[in-house]
């Protein structure tokens, strides 16, 4: 594998939908692009792609092309402002436990061939708490929950981290406050789960900071790009460079276990002991 070194491997995920954790992916990638890294954004809403249509993009091939081996991982990548590589979602793939053993192995074998170096990958998953959004959670290294300052959105993010800690032994937890009205409300979004994770479940939550609510944001979307790229002044686009900064401090895995293709193993290996679960009487 030409990438000698680990990488960073972040699952964005929220629970609810609406929370605005593909714009935080989107955001994110092309922040931590920007300040130098070489990152990949994977698009892991198998059933409803988000990225392609936030960015204006128009992929001729998916991951579907990847898994039925017609087309290696770099073929069907995208790139994107500041360099970033995305992986385009297939709308064909609506569950991970559905391939077969030798669709398994094609993927891992994809990404372990990647000839390009990697700093970090993004996960942007898909929206509640499906098998597919807890399996790229279970496989990735760390585990971004993107929260808002409503009822929905943090019953549900509650119920993932108690799904993800319960039932698949992940303790720690980024949280981030997105769309927040004050640095304030952010900290209190906070921590009103912290306050309910504590009495209930053993898990760890950091806190990272919040995104305010910001009419940039909105604009950027309409025009069909990042808010730190069409809209570089903005507080949103501030507050995304200072997550960033954050981000890239956060320590990696110095061993094998921090290579993309251990990240791909540890993916499959979630959906065999799903597709195993489901089978036992």
């Amino acid at each position: 594998m030409f990438n000698p070194h680990p990488v960073q491997v972040i699952a964005v995920t929220g629970g609810k939908g609406g929370v605005g954790k593909t714009n935080v992916s989107v955001n994110l990638a092309m922040s931590a692009a920007a300040s130098g890294k070489d990152v990949i954004l994977f698009d892991a809403d198998l059933g409803l792609a988000n990225i392609d249509v936030l960015l204006g993009i128009y992929p001729k091939h998916t991951l579907r092309d990847v898994i039925d081996g017609a087309m290696t991982l770099e073929e069907v990548m995208i790139e994107g402002p500041y360099g970033i590589k995305i992986i385009p979602a297939s709308s064909g793939i609506q569950d991970m436990a559905q391939l077969t053993p030798a669709q398994h192995a094609g993927l891992i074998h994809a990404f372990s061939e990647l000839s390009m170096n990697v700093d970090m990958l993004i996960v942007d998953t898909a929206a509640g708490i499906s098998e597919g959004v807890t399996s790229f959670c279970r496989a990735s290294q760390e585990v971004v929950v993107v929260v808002c300052d409503e009822p929905a959105s943090l019953t549900d993010a509650y119920a993932l981290i108690k799904l993800l800690n319960r039932e698949y032994g992940i303790h720690r937890f980024r949280i981030l406050s997105n769309m927040t009205k004050s640095a304030q409300q952010g900290r209190l979004v906070y921590e009103n789960i912290v306050r309910v994770t504590d009495r209930f479940l053993d898990v760890t939550l950091d806190y990272i900071g919040h995104i305010p609510y910001d009419d940039y944001v909105i604009k950027a979307v309409r025009k069909q790009r990042a808010v730190v790229e069409a809209f570089p002044r903005s507080k949103a686009a501030t507050a995304y460079k200072t997550l960033t900064e954050k981000v890239c401090k956060w320590p990696v895995p110095k061993m094998a276990g921090g290579h993309l293709e251990f990240f791909v193993e540890r993916l499959i290996q979630a959906n065999i002991q799903n597709k195993n679960a489901e089978v036992m009487p």
